[in-house]
């Protein structure tokens, strides 16, 4: 995009709230492009855009659904996650687990605002954390 005086601007990803992204997690380093940020784009099939908290509950749920996020995977620079860890999961795994009634609390401020196209903002606000 280019303003007006032909400089090159850069549009700010903006969260389900409609303010600025705010970074979800540096360590481990997640996000689609390994930037701390839920960020995506057309590549990312998966919509990686729910900022959320890990749980044992969560964990357990998704490696049994074939998503195994807690087992190291050192060649792909993975740790393996732990309770507490901050994450960015796609939207649909994240809806998947809500209605099986393990979804994780969310970083609304650090969610992604394409989340909005396939979990609506009040369910998320009600796993909303600061």
């Amino acid at each position: 995009m280019s303003n007006s005086n032909g400089t090159t601007t850069q549009v700010k990803p903006k969260n389900v709230l409609g303010g600025e992204l705010e970074s979800c997690c540096f360590e481990p380093l997640t996000g689609y492009f390994r930037d701390g940020y839920c960020r995506t784009d057309w590549m990312d099939s998966g919509t990686h855009t729910v900022c959320a908290i890990m749980t044992e509950e969560f964990l357990t749920y998704t490696k049994s659904q074939g998503n195994d996020l807690s087992t190291p995977f050192p060649q792909f620079n993975f740790p393996g996650l732990e309770p507490g860890d901050k994450w960015c999961l796609c939207a649909s795994r994240w809806l998947e687990a809500h209605h099986a009634g393990y979804a994780p609390k969310v970083n609304l401020k650090a969610t992604h605002e394409k989340t909005l196209s396939i979990v609506g903002i009040e369910i998320l606000k009600t796993y909303g954390v600061k």
